[in-house]
């Protein structure tokens, strides 16, 4: 109960808050996590090969699995969660720095977030891009092609191989879309980690950048995570309760003036 009520008072006094999602925001929706008890890698550790760069160029058979896995993958049924909600609310109270996000579902954004207010730190399953020439394109395109009998559709500009439009384990992420996260941690008053293990670097070292730049840090998230001991408050309630009724906490005035490293391209 005390981290609950210290987490309430943080939030009340925020006016500048950066979040960073994970899996666990989106297994209400019907999209398992990967670490979890019930993940996806920890009943089927095999897995995780769909998700290595290196075994998904080398192995033609890796590829084809991991088009069958997206074709069936829940992201196209699935609707967003109160947890996604709640996160639009804040944003409607105009006390959302930037919503960083690990997942690739883009329930965020159609929870009701505008595209220039989501960094999406792993990419996103909706396009695909070529490893070859990096033509860009349409998931539904190509996954029309699987249906219609090309277990390993190949780039239709250059032949090369295609994949989605995430980043794979062996993958380096956008150098400009973790910029943009590392400025988001420096530029807030809380850090809020929501649904994640906070075990993937580099996001989930932006949680320490923020307590290091002045920030509170809350993690909300069910298994404990390396950064516990660096947060304000830790809480492991369900997120579809806890993050509405954060985000709902009474405003309260700030116990401190508002004093961020802001945007570093504005150091002196």
């Amino acid at each position: 109960m005390g981290d609950w009520q210290q987490a309430r008072e943080l939030f009340g006094g925020a006016r500048r808050v950066t979040a960073l999602t994970g899996a666990g925001v989106s297994t209400s929706s019907g999209i398992p996590d990967f670490r979890g008890p019930n993940g996806l890698w920890t009943k089927n550790p095999a897995a995780q090969r769909l998700s290595d760069i290196d075994s998904y160029v080398a192995d033609p058979q890796v590829r084809e699995q991991a088009w069958r896995s997206r074709a069936e993958h829940p992201a196209w049924k699935a609707e967003p969660s109160a947890a996604h909600r709640a996160f639009v609310d804040l944003d409607r109270s105009e006390r959302l720095r930037s919503l960083l996000t690990q997942n690739i579902d883009e329930l965020h954004q159609r929870a009701g977030l505008a595209r220039d207010r989501v960094l999406e730190l792993h990419g996103t399953i909706y396009r695909t891009v070529c490893l070859d020439c990096g033509a860009t394109g349409p998931m539904s395109a190509v996954l029309e092609r699987v249906a219609a009998g090309e277990s390993d559709p190949p780039c239709r500009s250059c032949g090369g191989i295609l994949k989605s439009a995430t980043v794979s384990f062996g993958q380096p992420l956008d150098p400009d879309v973790i910029r943009e996260a590392q400025r988001a941690a420096l530029d807030c008053d809380l850090f809020l980690a929501a649904g994640t293990s906070l075990t993937v670097h580099p996001a989930a070292g932006l949680a320490e950048l923020a307590v290091k730049a002045g920030a509170a840090l809350i993690i909300c998230n069910a298994e404990p995570t390396p950064y516990d001991e660096l947060a304000a408050a830790v809480v492991r309630d369900p997120l579809d309760e806890v993050l509405p009724d954060l985000v709902g906490a009474p405003l309260t005035e700030p116990t401190r003036p508002l004093n961020t490293w802001g945007d570093p391209s504005t150091w002196s």
